[in-house]
């Protein structure tokens, strides 16, 4: 007897070939043989410039290019280095000093912190309440850890965020479960690049303190693209709201800088709670720390120095400061030439707002990228549309782009 496979796969769906990595590999392809200038290259989840080289603040290179041996090899404590935790705490709420107690573990990217809040405040069985249009690896998350995805319409008729649906499902999901893990990815979510805005987080409150106090709810916040999406202070105003959420709801802020200071690969970051009392803050770091020794052990330490370096010197800060608004700036740019190229020749878009992606809904994603694909046009496809990349795409093509999309969707009929 040939043996064929000898994994455990307990039910998960794992296909041969990923989508996106296929769509990332053909764009390459095309640009060895064809050059970058005869590409359209929107599938990479990671900014470039108008070259279509990676940008990497100057600033965090050199600081890392400064490390001594000791500051990389050394293993960092599971929870992070006194100075990142305290770095980090600085970054993540900007000028917002939170009224609740803060929890701080370190985590290797922002996909570490939304798999540890999922292991930890949610059981076996569960269902995790997110929006329509969300990152894929949410799903993979939960299925991984014996629990499924359940999601909201993210729109309502009218392109406004979907209270009412995300009321109704909330309600549904705590008549089964005493836990319930909400995933929101905002500002500037992927795929959509919409930003939750004040009256939505208004919304989003009155729904969860009419929860049952006997019932227990964990907010995650997604804020991987937070210091991309407009100025510090405007897109953290959102922070007092969450702040002031009843004790039954534990606000979870997943911080990604390997995205805020540009180091992608060197997966930093981390998951901040805002809680009532110091006892849930310490058991936030105790059982948050606990999962990260069975998964992963401690988070490298090379970035965690970096950060803390950054911050410990106000000139340098200034200068990180200064670099990230001015690609910031330029990233918003694209955006909105590709919003408004889109409004003047009737291409349709998910809400948007600022951020990496931009979304076409369309009926069948597959279709759409091949035949894109045909005209040297790379996109990724997402459950019920198609992304665009505007983080990796230069202005002019940006602008240039929703006609050609709009065309190729009348082209398949």
């Amino acid at each position: 007897m040939k043996i064929t496979s000898m994994a455990a796969f307990n039910g998960r769906d794992i296909p041969e070939r990923d989508r996106n990595f296929t769509a990332v590999g053909n764009a390459k392809a095309a640009i060895a043989k064809k050059g970058k200038e005869a590409v359209v290259n929107a599938t990479v989840g990671a900014l470039y410039d108008d070259d279509a080289n990676l940008v990497v603040l100057d600033s965090v290179a050199r600081t890392f290019r400064e490390l001594s041996g000791t500051d990389f090899a050394e293993y960092a404590p599971i929870a992070g280095t006194p100075g990142f935790r305290e770095a980090v705490r600085k970054a993540a709420f900007g000028s917002y000093e939170p009224k609740s107690y803060v929890g701080i573990v370190a985590t290797p990217g922002g996909t570490g912190s939304i798999s540890n809040a999922v292991d930890n405040y949610s059981c076996p069985g569960d269902r995790i309440l997110t929006h329509n249009w969300y990152w894929g690896p949410y799903g993979n998350i939960a299925s991984e850890q014996g629990k499924s995805l359940e999601t909201f319409e993210m729109f309502d008729e009218e392109g406004r965020f979907n209270i009412a649906d995300f009321e109704y499902k909330v309600s549904k999901l705590l008549r089964n479960q005493e836990h319930l893990v909400i995933i929101l990815n905002t500002p500037a979510s992927n795929p959509t690049g919409y930003s939750l805005s004040m009256d939505d987080w208004y919304g989003v409150k009155r729904v969860l303190d009419g929860v049952d106090l006997e019932k227990k709810v964990t907010l995650i916040i997604d804020a991987a693209y937070i210091d991309f999406a407009g100025e510090m202070d405007e897109v953290r105003a959102f922070l007092p709201v969450i702040d002031n959420l009843r004790g039954n709801i534990l606000p979870v802020i997943a911080y990604s800088a390997s995205k805020t200071f540009t180091m992608y690969g060197a997966r930093c970051a981390a998951m901040l709670c805002l809680a009532h009392t110091p006892e849930v803050a310490a058991e936030f770091e105790k059982v948050c720390s606990f999962f990260a020794r069975t998964a992963w052990s401690n988070s490298p330490r090379a970035p965690q120095t970096v950060i803390e370096k950054i911050y410990s010197d106000p000139e340098l800060l200034k200068e990180t400061d200064d670099e990230r608004r001015h690609w910031r700036d330029m990233l918003l740019a694209r955006g909105h030439a590709f919003e408004n190229a889109a409004a003047e020749c009737g291409l349709e878009i998910v809400p948007f707002r600022a951020g990496f992606f931009v979304t076409i809904p369309y009926k069948d994603p597959d279709a759409l990228i091949n035949a894109l694909g045909k005209k040297d046009i790379f996109l990724i496809p997402v459950n019920g549309g198609v992304r665009v990349s505007v983080a990796a795409v230069a202005e002019d093509k940006c602008r240039m782009l929703p006609a050609v999309i709009k065309e190729t969707i009348a082209e398949l009929g």
